[in-house]
């Protein structure tokens, strides 16, 4: 009998998962993945094998009110009866804060759950659906091993002056400070890159989705990103602001708008959606006529590229760039954008394999690498998972 554990990534209508076994040297390999979206409407569950194929499908045309616990029952119900003669060993969450105290994936337990809660106005996009899955699986298999993996984690080891806010003392030590998130897609990628280009030492990955950031890493160790005390700062996102002077949120309170109005605005009607007024989706506005996508657009290559010179300062030189995640893997047109702002640093970019996917799109002679690595914060979580098990 082979072990196997899941890797499960919720959010508040879809959980995304992975299943992998576990081979005798302890090592995951995918077995099957899947997500169920439209969680709170119609329910819709995919499950596919290793290689893509459709194994399992399940719709809840009128099951608006199914919540993750019952959800999840389904999904593990399907995974076990997938697995055949393996055994389900752990499950393993994203969750997206830390905090100060949690810089390696713990086991979950009640005490882990509370210690998580108060982190919750820290990320209030995720932090909440991540720990309602970790409860609904212990509801619905109490006797599941599982664990919590903290997307601030990686960032953790990242120079005091970078963590670093300009508030008063007493603030900071409530552990108001800079933590970074998107912290397992980046350490994937730093062990990707340890693999297949080694010799680029410093280097900024650009995880580029709905939600977007950047990260310096050197010698595949996070010094510098753009996300800060919340998922809220940095780059132009699909709903979100990212960087914004205070002054416009206590313009806006000062207005009549209250805080949760406020919240609102900047997480969820700001970012590509509020610029454009047409969709928070790169691939809608990349196929939109429409002037205002176009400008939607042109201020997140902007915000990019900029926020991209700030952090080869902090590396104190470039060697690469590294393009990852849903719009970072698949929008040639915006790597091209980004990478013609970038020509100054010595990027040149080569069309055609760009335009192709390839997985180094710079040209030969090009004094910065530019690279195209597919993340997968799946495997990390698995991985992560194991650890956590002692495994």
């Amino acid at each position: 009998m082979q072990d196997a554990l899941l890797a499960l990534n919720a959010g508040s209508s879809s959980i995304k998962f992975a299943l992998y076994r576990i081979d005798a040297s302890g090592n995951p390999s995918l077995a099957g993945a899947g997500q169920v979206d439209a969680i709170g409407t119609a329910p819709h569950l995919r499950v596919a094998d290793a290689v893509g194929r459709p194994v399992a499908e399940r719709r809840w045309p009128e099951g608006g009110r199914l919540g993750h616990e019952a959800l999840l029952d389904a999904l593990l119900s399907e995974i076990e009866r997938q697995l055949g003669a393996n055994r389900l060993i752990a499950a393993g969450h994203r969750v997206v804060h830390g905090g100060d105290e949690f810089v390696a994936p713990v086991l979950v337990n009640e005490e882990l759950l509370r210690r998580l809660d108060a982190l919750v106005p820290l990320a209030p996009l995720h932090q909440p659906h991540n720990l309602a899955a970790i409860r609904a699986v212990a509801a619905v298999r109490p006797n599941l091993p599982q664990a919590a993996c903290f997307d601030t984690a990686f960032h953790h080891g990242m120079p005091a002056l970078a963590r670093q806010v300009a508030l008063p003392r007493a603030v900071a030590g409530e552990g108001v400070r800079r933590y970074g998130f998107h912290g397992l897609s980046y350490e994937y990628i730093a062990g990707e890159l340890a693999r297949v280009a080694p010799e680029l030492g410093r280097v900024v990955v650009a995880h580029l989705g709905n939600g977007a950031s950047l990260c310096a890493l050197k010698a595949g160790r996070s010094v510098e990103t753009t996300m800060s005390f919340t998922a809220l700062d940095g780059l132009v996102m699909g709903t979100r602001c990212g960087v914004l002077d205070p002054g416009i949120v206590l313009y806006l309170l000062n207005r009549g708008m209250s805080a949760g109005e406020v919240e609102d605005l900047l997480y969820h009607r700001s970012g590509l959606l509020g610029v454009s007024g047409i969709s928070g989706d790169m691939r809608t506005l990349l196929a939109s006529p429409e002037q205002a996508a176009r400008e939607a657009i042109e201020l997140f290559v902007y915000r990019c590229a900029q926020q991209a010179a700030a952090l080869a300062a902090a590396l104190g030189g470039i060697d690469g760039f590294v393009f990852t995640a849903g719009i970072g893997e698949n929008a040639a047109p915006v790597r091209a954008m980004i990478c013609e702002r970038l020509a100054w640093l010595g990027l040149a970019l080569d069309p055609v394999a760009n335009e192709r996917g390839a997985m180094r799109i710079s040209t030969r002679d090009s004094r910065i690498a530019a690279l195209v690595v597919p993340t997968d914060e799946q495997l990390m979580i698995a991985r992560h998972t194991l650890a956590a098990l002692g495994r």
